[in-house]
């Protein structure tokens, strides 16, 4: 799997279908599968993807709709993979939050191009300051490995806790709200529910923290969210 990366597909054509299916595993990219705009939006709020593939000519919702709808809560990156060649398809497209714009046919090699320049873009981004490796008193993260060590001893964290760990580093200092965290962990904002925020923050802490009563790095702001130790 590509760096626990996770690509939502949103296509009603079988053959594109099936095309990009195949590309992706044979690439080992983790993905699911939307034929139609509801579906792809309820899996949108499920899987919560790093990115989405999405084809404008659906069944049910127009493609367009449907980034206007995932803009409103995330900034999650869409490529939108179309029939519609138009250069006012693409200019709307565009203009309402899409990242990019791939015209079918295609040819597979540049639609994975494609997705390694954004998924380029989402490490770079996770990387406060774009520093190779981050170190505080005992805790240090060797981004370019994805390893999280305390006191120098490799630690094992699932995919969300590294994430809220990277926004948490590379915010330090600042107060995160729970539906801040939500949005850009998640997804989605003021839908989620700040009782899961509390379970990941707890187990995280227990895994970095040497004294989770009095902790070193993750602090607690009650009733608002989270704010990494800025020094």
């Amino acid at each position: 799997m590509e760096d626990n990366l996770k690509i939502l597909i949103i296509e009603d054509d079988k053959y594109i279908l099936n095309f990009i299916s195949l590309s992706l595993k044979t690439s080992g990219y983790a993905f699911e599968i939307a034929k139609n705009g509801m579906e792809g939006m309820s899996l949108f709020y499920s899987h919560n993807p790093d990115i989405i593939l999405l084809d404008l000519g659906l069944p049910d919702i127009d493609g367009i709709d449907i980034i206007k709808s995932i803009r409103m809560i995330s900034e999650v990156p869409i490529l939108v993979v179309s029939a519609r060649g138009q250069e006012s398809e693409k200019i709307a497209a565009l203009d309402e939050g899409a990242d990019d714009y791939i015209t079918k046919p295609f040819h597979m090699g540049e639609l994975m191009a494609r997705i390694r320049v954004v998924q380029r873009k989402l490490k770079k981004a996770m990387q406060p300051d774009n520093a190779e490796i981050f170190q505080m008193d005992y805790l240090t993260i060797d981004y370019e490995k994805r390893m999280v060590l305390v006191d120098d001893i490799e630690i094992h964290l699932t995919p969300i806790e590294y994430k809220i760990l990277l926004l948490l580093v590379a915010n330090k200092g600042k107060v995160l709200t729970h539906n801040y965290i939500l949005k850009e962990v998640w997804g989605y904002g003021e839908t989620g529910d700040a009782k899961s925020i509390r379970v990941f923050m707890a187990n995280l802490r227990r895994k970095i923290e040497k004294d989770t009563a009095s902790p070193r790095f993750i602090l607690t702001e009650v009733g608002v969210g989270y704010r990494f130790a800025n020094e």
